[in-house]
């Protein structure tokens, strides 16, 4: 009640102290309280002067940690001044808040930390360790956590001989907030009549221990000794002496025991030898006996008092060889042979290593190689080297090679290998080999074929590794099983296993395996490719993954395919299989594919592929092609029969019928109509002429026949056709059509003989003389002039030229001395004719030849048959007129 008293009296001060001064908001007491664990805490919050008169202490609550505490726990001691209790305080820890409430806000003034602990426990289990004139240090147990700051000193004081301690005994003390405390050099007298003491002590209470005596040389620990020499004696094997240094600050004249701890470097125990000393003998000698010989073997020393419990720490390691002598074991010797030189040399890999025999053989200088053909041992070479590898270059012969260890003491035996010629057949005694693994070994196990083979090779390698000299090897005896352990393997990668047997000093053919001592699942899959698209099938195919990214044997290749918005399917096949036809696909469709690739330990995909199947097939592409194809040739063999056979089609299809409408027998006068007439006529010297005088011609040969035959015979066939057309103009047959238009009469004879006279493959031309006694020597083939182009229109475009030619005859008129004439040639006249050939006959008189030609009036060459006869229609007016 009275410590409550005070702690009000002190709030009281503290905020008129604050009032006046106006430094803080508000305060809060006690600050950062230690309490017992399970009391009651009571605290005080004081407003300042800035809070008041609007705010009070009626306006402040109380938080425990963000919960809020009740109001019955509240205490107004005045306007400035709340207190909050708290009963039964079990926190280790916890934030006790003070706010103002105003206005339904909340406004943080202060908070503190409260800690709950214990009161301290009695120190106990007092040690101390001393390291002459240097160090005094002691170390305690405290009991039980208190959780509050504990502060511990520890008493060094003096006892009599009764054991009792005197009055102001007390020489030094140490505090601590640990369990250890030390006094240092020089307050580190030596005294066996100490006692150590250790107090505890917190806010909530004290505690101290008992008083312990410790005598000084029960607690010394020495620095650790010094090796200064470990020398092998000449001539005595198996034999190190070592020689150390004893510390110089250790209580004097007093008894030491030392240890020395030894081991080869082979081993990974030791032993220990134990010497007695006394702290007088600065430098002590020990001899190690029993070693190995030529073995390296590492040395360390410490020390103790004989009435001490702490030993030194061991001092530097140093290391030292026992007397050599020569290797007793011969070396594991292996070899790879290469056939990769011309005319039967090779390469021949040797390989060795020292056999784990213990002991060791020492320190290996040098090894030495001797090799010599089987059949001739005086052509022996050496090799000498420090390696533990060398290539030979042999030839195709049987070799036989040796190698040797040597060091300082000798040779070992030698161990002695056969290589082979290149023309032997090794027998072939394994019969099969199959691994497996277990949770720590890799097992390989055979079948020998000749159970008198008591000896194998066992060699294995990384697939990939290509170094010969990367290999490893063991030798196998009475025995068709080897283990190994799986450290020695590396996980996910492919070794190839062989065995070899061993006759004599032969070795046979191997077998060969591969295996891996763990897999996993590929680290890629294969990439899909389309080779071969159809309209309902696609060949797959893809490559091998690399052989560092298989992590296991590939047990198979799935193929999944999935065509666009439609159900994936799947396929799968042997591992062997790259390439793969998917049938029973819809044509012209969008496909996914991807490719897994599976082992053991599962599968991986590779890369999606899209492809589309085609609409048509080859085979339907054929079937189209082929009548299409058919019909273009039957076209074309048509069409090129109908350019090779024209003519016979022409004639066949269009036979030649003379137009009569190309013929003019009588003149027209100019103003004649010609609306409706199909007929032309010609004037000849202001006279009319009727068509009795003209007939139209047929053709007298065949265009087959020659030249000279043909003028034979028209010559005889124009006679007989003049003379009848002279002698029958009267007579009119009843074949011939008269047709009157005005006052011109147009006679029309179609099946006349002398049309033969004119055959399209002859054409002649006839004068204006007498016709009875100039038509014989008139047929005479002419003289072959320019071909003359001709250009026909329609049958009203012809009267009208007609009509022209009738005006403007001295002018428009072809001329019988200019044959040259050429006139366009018309294309769309069917049948018309490109050139046309007139005949002169050389029998003409000159006057006849010179004479102006206006009596005859040759029709324009665009007046043919329009179906191609080419034929000339004279004007025999004049010739009738003139005779």
């Amino acid at each position: 009640m009275f410590s409550c008293w005070i702690w009000m009296f002190i709030l009281l001060c503290g905020s008129s102290v604050a009032d006046e001064n106006s430094i803080r908001d508000a305060d809060i007491f006690p600050s950062s309280p230690e309490i017992e664990r399970g009391s009651t805490l009571k605290l005080f919050c004081v407003l300042g002067k800035h809070y008041t008169p609007q705010r009070n202490a009626s306006h402040i609550i109380w938080k425990l940690n963000r919960e809020l505490i009740a109001q019955e726990n509240y205490n107004i001691v005045n306007e400035t001044v709340s207190s909050v209790i708290i009963h039964n305080f079990t926190y280790n820890k916890a934030h006790v808040k003070c706010f103002i409430k105003y206005l339904g806000k909340e406004q943080l003034l202060v908070h503190t930390e409260v800690k709950s602990g214990f009161p301290p426990d009695t120190p106990g289990n007092i040690s101390c360790i001393y390291y002459f004139n240097v160090e005094l240090t002691c170390n305690w147990t405290s009991g039980r956590e208190t959780n509050l700051t504990t502060i511990y000193t520890l008493y060094r004081k003096i006892k009599n001989k009764q054991g009792l301690i005197m009055p102001d005994s007390e020489l030094s003390s140490c505090r601590s907030k640990t369990e250890s405390c030390s006094f240092r050099h020089p307050n580190t007298p030596f005294s066996n009549s100490f006692c150590f003491q250790v107090k505890a002590q917190n806010v909530l209470g004290e505690a101290s221990s008992e008083c312990v005596p410790i005598a000084m040389e029960n607690i010394e620990k020495f620095e650790p000794p010094e090796i200064l020499s470990i020398k092998k004696v000449a001539g005595i094997k198996q034999l190190l002496t070592v020689t150390w240094k004893i510390p110089e600050d250790i209580i004097p004249a007093q008894y030491l025991n030392c240890q020395v701890r030894y081991r080869n470097l082979y081993s990974n125990s030791s032993e220990i030898d134990t010497v007695a000393v006394t702290s007088e003998e600065k430098v002590v000698s020990l001899n190690l006996t029993g070693l190995w010989d030529s073995t390296e073997y590492s040395v360390d020393v410490r020390c103790i008092g004989v009435e001490s419990k702490f030993w030194s720490e061991w001092s530097r390691e140093k290391t030292a060889s026992t007397e050599e002598k020569a290797p007793s074991e011969k070396v594991d010797l292996w070899r790879i042979i290469e056939f990769s030189h011309p005319a039967g040399n090779r390469s021949v890999h040797l390989i060795w290593k020292l056999l784990s025999n213990i002991p060791p053989p020492g320190r290996i200088l040098g090894y030495k190689i001797q090799y010599f053909p089987e059949n001739n041992a005086a052509l022996q070479m050496t090799n000498i080297t420090a390696n533990k590898k060398i290539v030979l270059p042999l030839n195709e012969e049987a070799y036989i090679i040796s190698v040797t260890a040597y060091n300082s003491a000798g040779n070992s035996p030698a161990a002695i290998l056969r290589i082979p010629s290149t023309d032997e057949k090794p027998p072939e005694i394994i019969e099969t080999v199959r691994t497996y693994t277990t949770n720590e070994e890799m097992i390989v196990e055979w079948i020998s074929s000749e159970p008198e083979v008591t000896e194998y090779v066992v060699e294995w390698y990384e697939e990939l590794e290509t170094d010969p000299f990367i290999r490893s090897w063991q030798y196998i005896s009475n025995s068709t099983k080897w283990k190994a352990n799986k450290k020695i393997f590396k996980p996910f990668v492919c070794y190839n296993m062989s065995v070899y047997p061993l006759y004599g000093n032969k070795v046979a053919a191997p077998y060969s395996i591969q295996a891996y001592v763990q897999e996993k699942e590929p680290s890629e899959g294969p990439v899909a490719d389309t080779d071969v698209l159809g309209k309902n099938e696609v060949v797959i195919k893809w490559e091998e993954i690399s052989k560092d990214k298989r992590n296991g044997f590939i047990t198979n290749y799935t193929i999944f395919y999935k065509p666009e918005g439609g159900k994936e399917l799947n396929e799968t096949v042997n591992s062997d299989v790259l390439h793969h036809r998917l049938t029973s696909l819809q044509a012209n469709t969008q496909y996914t594919v991807h490719i897994m690739a599976s082992n053991r330990a599962g599968g991986t995909s590779g890369e999606p592929k899209t492809f589309k199947t085609l609409k048509f097939n080859k085979e339907d592409i054929i079937f189209i092609a082929i009548p299409v194809g058919l019909s273009m040739f039957f076209l074309l063999g048509l069409w090129i029969t109908c350019i090779l056979k024209k003519h016979t089609f022409k004639k066949v299809c269009w036979p030649d019928i003379p137009n009569p409408a190309g013929s003019v027998a009588v003149e027209w006068p100019l103003d004649a109509p010609m609306n409706n007439s199909f007929l032309k006529g010609v004037t000849y010297e202001d006279k009319t002429v009727g068509l009795e005088d003209v007939s139209v011609l047929e053709d007298c040969f065949p265009e087959e026949d020659h030249e000279g035959l043909l003028l034979m015979n028209c010559e005889k066939h124009v006679s007989e056709c003049t003379d009848s057309n002279v002698n029958g103009v009267q007579n009119i047959s009843e074949h011939q059509i008269t047709l009157l238009n005005g006052n011109k009469k147009i006679l029309y004879n179609e099946e006349h003989e002398v049309a033969k006279c004119l055959s399209p493959s002859m054409p002649y031309v006839i004068t204006g003389e007498d016709f009875r006694s100039q038509m014989h020597s008139a047929l005479i083939p002419a003289k072959k002039i320019q071909p003359i182009e001709m250009l026909e229109d329609d049958l009203r475009e012809t009267q009208q030229i007609s009509v022209k030619n009738e005006k403007s005859d001295n002018e428009e008129a072809l001329k019988l001395e200019d044959f040259s004439e050429k006139t366009l040639f018309n294309p769309y006249l069917r049948n018309s004719v490109k050139t046309r050939e007139f005949l002169i006959s050389e029998n003409l008189p000159e006057h006849s030849k010179n004479e102006p030609k206006k009596q005859p009036t040759v029709l324009p060459a665009f007046q043919q048959n329009a179906v191609g006869q080419s034929y000339i229609t004279l004007d025999i007016v004049g010739l009738a007129t003139a005779h």
